[in-house]
C-alpha cells in the first residue's frame, strides 16, 4: 500500500493552541494544551541544547535562539525539513537535488550552516541533509551566528538542531495523523509512548509521505519514510540512559531541477518575475515540465544508532556522554544541466541540451563526546562550567560520473521526448572518478557562565580541533587509472565571549563576539587542489534584546549583527587563471520577532529579517570582478506572520499564515534576478473531541507564481508549489 505521512497541517491541531507553543510542552501533550495568557511564546525560558552545553536559557544566551516545537510544526503545516527551515525569519530553503533542504541563513549558505542530528554534526549539511518528515522531531532548535566553538568547523552562519521525539515518564499515550491533499499527496504518521515502569519508557514513531509531486511537476513522484524508536532508563534520580535507533528513507523520481530559462523570443507565456542581462525568461508554459530522462532519481537510506547518558555525580558535578553511529547510502542519478539552445530546423521552438550524472555515497560515521560539568559558585558568585572531549571518524566513498551533451538527445521545450537514463559506463566521459575520504577529528572544548551579579551574566567558550583528512581520488577516464592522494591537517581554534544584562525582571540586553572556521569547499568532497588551502576564518559581532510583559502575553526579541568570512577562494588579479585564497564575504543585518496573546481568542506573531550581504573581495575565472555583488539565493528581506482566532463557544479555530521573501540573484555576477514573493496559507480547525482535531488547510491561496530558490546551473529556477488544499485528522489517545 502507498501511504504518505507528513507532519501535516492537520495538527493545526489545538488551534486554540497558539502557534508559538511552550517548548516545555512535549509533543505527547498536544491534546491537553489550553490557551493561556501566561505562556512563553518565544520560548525565552527554555534551554535549547544547540545554544550551549551549560543549560542556559534562551534569555541567558548572548545570541539569537529560536525553537520550533512539534506543536508549532503541526499548527503551521510544516511537513518536511525544507518547509520548516524556510519558516524561520532570516532563512530561505530550497530542494536542490544534490542537497535537499539547502539553507541560506544571514547571508551565507552551503558549508556555512551546520545541521545537527540530536546535537551531533555528522558532516557538512550539503552532504547529509535530506528533506525528512517533521513528524519525528520533538523540536527544531536554531542558533544564529558563528557556532564553531560549540559544533566545530563549518558553523559560520549558524546551526539547526533536529531533536528527535523521545520517551517520557508521564504515562502511555498514542498520537496519529492522516491527511490527503492536492497533487495526490497523502500522509500517515503515528507515535506511541509506553511507560514500562516508574523508571523506564519506550517511544516509537513511524511516518510516510507520498506525493505525485510536492511541486506539481510531471514524473516527480516523492516517497519519504521514517521509523524512530528509543528507550529511556532512569534507574535512579541521578542516572539517565537513552538508547535510540533512527531510520529514514526517501526517493524522488525524475528529480525536480527547477524550470530552465529560455529566450524571451520563443516563450509562449513569459513571466515578469525574472530579469536577466542576456534576455532569458521563465516561461509559465513550462511550469509542469520535467526534462529528466526516465530512470532519473535521487534517494537516501540512512540509519543512526545513538545513546545519551547523564549522570549526576553530586556536589553540583555531572557527566554527560553522547555516542553515535551512522550509516547512509545515497544516490543522485539525474540530468544535472539543461541548457537552452536557440531554434533550429529540427526544433523550431528551441530545445534543451542535457548532461547527466551518477553520484553515489557510501557513508559511515561514528562520534563519541563526553563532558564534565560543574554548577556551583566561584568566589561567591554563581558559576556554571563544562569541559569535554569529542572524537569522531568518517569514511565516505563517492563514485561520481558525469557525461557530455552527447549522452542524451536534445529535447523540445513543449513536447519533450525525455528518453532513458544511460546506464553504460562509456557514456560518462567527462568525469568518472571515485572520491575516498577518511576524516578523523579530535576536539577539546570548554564553556563557562559566570554571574557577576544576579542579573549580569558573562559567557565564554573555547574549542580546539585536530582534523586529519586522508583524501584519495581515482580517475577511471584514463588508462591506466590514475590515483591522487592528499593528507591535509587543520588545527582551528574557535572562541566566543558574550554577556547578558537584565534591565528588569522581564527585559535583558546582550552582546557577543565569536569566531568560526570553514573549509573552502565541502570537506569530504573537495578536490585534491582545494585540500592545499587553509580553512577560511569567520568573525561575528551581535547585540540585541529579549523581553516579555509580566503576564507573558507579549514577547519581543531583536538583534543586529555583523559576520565576515575571510580567505575564501578567489583569482589572482595579476593571473586570473590562478586560484588563490584572499577573497572575503560579509553580511550585516537585523532581526525582530514578536508574539502576543490579545485575549478574546486572538493570538498572533511575526518575524522579520533584513540582511545586507556582499562579496567584499571576489575575482572569478577570466578575471571577472564580483566585488560588491550580493551572494546567490540571498533576499534582503524575509518575513512571516500568523494570526489565529478561536470562535467563542465553538470548537473551531481559524488561522492565517503569511510568508514573504524579497528578490534574489541566481549568479555571483548578479545578472539574473528573481523577484520577491508573498504567500498566504489559511486553516480551519474543528475539535471533534478533546483528543481529535479535523483541519482543512489551503496553501498559497493567491496562487502566487514565484521562484523559490536557484540551483545548478544558475539558469534553473525552483518554482514554488501552486495553490493546494489538504484535509487532515490528528488524534491523541
Amino acid at each position: 500500500m502507498k501511504f504518505t505521512l507528513s507532519a501535516i497541517s492537520a495538527a493545526l491541531l489545538m488551534l486554540n493552541t497558539p502557534a508559538f507553543a511552550d517548548e516545555g510542552t512535549s509533543n505527547e501533550q498536544l491534546g491537553r494544551v489550553e490557551v493561556s495568557g501566561a505562556r512563553d511564546r518565544l520560548k525565552l525560558e527554555e534551554t535549547p541544547a544547540a545554544a550551549s552545553r551549560l543549560g542556559l536559557t534562551a534569555r541567558e544566551t548572548p545570541a539569537t535562539v529560536q525553537t520550533l516545537t512539534q506543536e508549532d510544526l503541526q499548527v503551521r503545516g510544516l511537513r518536511t525539513a525544507r518547509e520548516a527551515f524556510a519558516d524561520i525569519p532570516g532563512v530561505i530553503a530550497g530542494n536542490v537535488p544534490g542537497n535537499p533542504a539547502a539553507v541560506m541563513m544571514r547571508g551565507f549558505s552551503g558549508n556555512a550552516v551546520s545541521i545537527l542530528q540530536d546535537g551531533v554534526r555528522v558532516s557538512t549539511s550539503t552532504v547529509v541533509q535530506r528533506d525528512t518528515n517533521t513528524w519525528h522531531f520533538d523540536r527544531i532548535e536554531v542558533l544564529k551566528g558563528p557556532a564553531s566553538v560549540l559544533h566545530g568547523e563549518g558553523a559560520l552562519a549558524g546551526v539547526i538542531n533536529k531533536v528527535t521525539r523521545k520517551p517520557t515518564l508521564d504515562g502511555t499515550h498514542v498520537d496519529a495523523l492522516a491527511s490527503y491533499g492536492s497533487f495526490n499527496t497523502s500522509t500517515l504518521a503515528a507515535g506511541a509512548n509506553l511507560q514500562l515502569s516508574d523508571n523506564a519508557a519506550v517511544r516509537v514513531d513511524a511516518s510516510q509521505l507520498q506525493s505525485d509531486s510536492l511541486y506539481d511537476v510531471d514524473r516527480n513522484e516523492t516517497r519519504s519514510r521514517g521509523l524512530t524508536a528509543s528507550v529511556l532508563f532512569k534507574p535512579s534520580r541521578d542516572l539517565s540512559v537513552l538508547v535510540a535507533v533512527d531510520h529514514y528513507a526517501d526517493r524522488y523520481d525524475g528529480t525536480y531541477q527547477g524550470v530552465p530559462l529560455v529566450q524571451a523570443a520563443v516563450a509562449k507565456d513569459p513571466s515578469s518575475i525574472l530579469r536577466s542581462a542576456n534576455g532569458l525568461v521563465i516561461d509559465k508554459a513550462l511550469r509542469h515540465q520535467n526534462y529528466n530522462p526516465d530512470g532519473a532519481y535521487s534517494s537516501a537510506d540512512e540509519t543512526t544508532v545513538r545513546s545519551r547518558i547523564d549522570w549526576q555525580l553530586g556536589s553540583g558535578w555531572s557527566l554527560g556522554t553522547d555516542l553515535t553511529a551512522y550509516k547512509a547510502d545515497r544516490a543522485f542519478v539525474l540530468s544535472d544541466t539543461q541548457t537552452f539552445v536557440a531554434p533550429t530546423t529540427g526544433f523550431p521552438n528551441g530545445s534543451f541540451s542535457r548532461t547527466v550524472q551518477r553520484f553515489y555515497h557510501d557513508h559511515q560515521f561514528w562520534n563519541a563526546r563526553t563532558a564534565l560539568s560543574k554548577a556551583g559558585e566561584l568566589a561567591g558568585l554563581r558559576n556554571r562550567f563544562t569541559a569535554g572531549v569529542e572524537l569522531n571518524h568518517t569514511d565516505l566513498s563517492s563514485l561520481r560520473q558525469s557525461s557530455g551533451t552527447s549522452a542524451l538527445a536534445a529535447v523540445d521545450l513543449y513536447a519533450p521526448v525525455v528518453g532513458s537514463f544511460p546506464t553504460a559506463d562509456s557514456a560518462y566521459t567527462v568525469g568518472n572518478v571515485n572520491f575516498d575520504s577518511k576524516l578523523n577529528t579530535r576536539a577539546l572544548f570548554a564553556e563557562n557562565a559566570l554571574n557577576l551579579t544576579p542579573g549580569w551574566l558573562l559567557v565564554a567558550g573555547l574549542r580546539w580541533d585536530d582534523i586529519d583528512l586522508k583524501r584519495g581520488v581515482t580517475n577511471f577516464n584514463v588508462t591506466p587509472n590514475t590515483v591522487q592522494t592528499s593528507n591535509p591537517q587543520y588545527h582551528p581554534l574557535s572562541w566566543r565571549v558574550g554577556s547578558t544584562y537584565d534591565l528588569s525582571p522581564a527585559t535583558s540586553i546582550y552582546a557577543q563576539v565569536t569566531s568560526a572556521t570553514a573549509p573552502v569547499s565541502t570537506m569530504l568532497l573537495q578536490s585534491i587542489v582545494n585540500t592545499g588551502f587553509k580553512l577560511t576564518k569567520g568573525r561575528s559581532a551581535e547585540a540585541g534584546f529579549k523581553t516579555m510583559t509580566a503576564d507573558r502575553r507579549l514577547s519581543l526579541t531583536g538583534a543586529v549583527y555583523y559576520i565576515r568570512q575571510d580567505d575564501i577562494l578567489t583569482r589572482d588579479p595579476a593571473n586570473p587563471s590562478q586560484t588563490v585564497q584572499g577573497g572575503s564575504q560579509s553580511s550585516r543585518g537585523m532581526e525582530l520577532n514578536a508574539a502576543a496573546n490579545l485575549g478574546a481568542g486572538w493570538t498572533l506573531g511575526a518575524g522579520v529579517g533584513v540582511v545586507d550581504a556582499v562579496y567584499d573581495k571576489l575575482v572569478e575565472a577570466g578575471g571577472a570582478v564580483r566585488t560588491g555583488n550580493r551572494p546567490i539565493n540571498t533576499p534582503v528581506t524575509t518575513a512571516n506572520g500568523f494570526v489565529s482566532y478561536t470562535v467563542p463557544d465553538l470548537p473551531v479555530s481559524i488561522s492565517g499564515f503569511v510568508r514573504h521573501a524579497s528578490g534574489f540573484f541566481t549568479d555571483t555576477a548578479n545578472t539574473i534576478r528573481v523577484d520577491g514573493h508573498t504567500t498566504l496559507d489559511a486553516t480551519v480547525a474543528w475539535k471533534l473531541s478533546r483528543s481529535t482535531t479535523l483541519t482543512l488547510r489551503g496553501r498559497n491561496l493567491t496562487n502566487a507564481f514565484y521562484g523559490e530558490y536557484s540551483g545548478y546551473p544558475t539558469t534553473n529556477i525552483y518554482l514554488g508549489a501552486p495553490r493546494s488544499a489538504e484535509v487532515s485528522l490528528l488524534a491523541r489517545f
